[in-house]
């Protein structure tokens, strides 16, 4: 399914019974309103991590309305280590993905390489819909996909808990 006749992310994970996980796999992203966020920490230092802020709260209130419906939302990011200034922000900022109820989890890359991985980042829902994040070569968001392709699941599921299952939770993850 084309980004263009996809349903909104929201609406898929508002769709959601039991699980969706996230696996992340750049270095570096260069998404959105990300790109302002990212360049104010770098030049000052700055960095909003209130999950009530504009900038958080419909983020956290999807998440969290998410997880009070018995959804597992968990995440987990392969980084190269030493990590980029990209990882360093994000990781900063991932008390509030933790804060909203999200499961977080890291794996250095190095720990990665005997997994089969899908070549793209990608959102699975309930074990069955995938969907796929694609992004330029600068980190910018390209089409998204979707499909319910049953090899597609089963590739992106088991990659993700084989992920997870080495990775190190947020709160214990110490950044080199």
């Amino acid at each position: 399914m084309s980004s263009s006749s996809m349903p909104s992310f929201e609406q898929v994970l508002d769709g959601t019974r039991h699980s969706a996980v996230h696996l992340e796999m750049r270095d570096a992203y260069g998404v959105g309103s990300d790109v302002q966020s990212y360049a104010r920490w770098q030049a000052a230092g700055e960095l909003n991590v209130d999950p009530e802020s504009d900038y958080w709260r419909q983020w956290v209130e999807l998440i969290r309305r998410t997880v009070a419906r018995g959804v597992v939302v968990r995440r987990a990011r392969i980084v190269s280590e030493p990590v980029s200034a990209y990882i360093r922000y994000e990781h900063a900022l991932t008390v509030v993905n933790v804060e909203a109820g999200e499961q977080v989890r890291w794996l250095p890359r190095r720990r990665a390489s005997d997994i089969a991985l899908p070549g793209n980042d990608f959102w699975l829902f309930d074990g069955r819909t995938v969907r796929w994040n694609h992004f330029t070569g600068e980190g910018g968001s390209a089409p998204r996909e979707m499909t319910e392709d049953p090899a597609a699941a089963r590739l992106c599921g088991d990659a993700f808990e084989a992920v997870w299952s080495r990775a190190i939770p947020h709160d214990a993850y110490v950044i080199i």
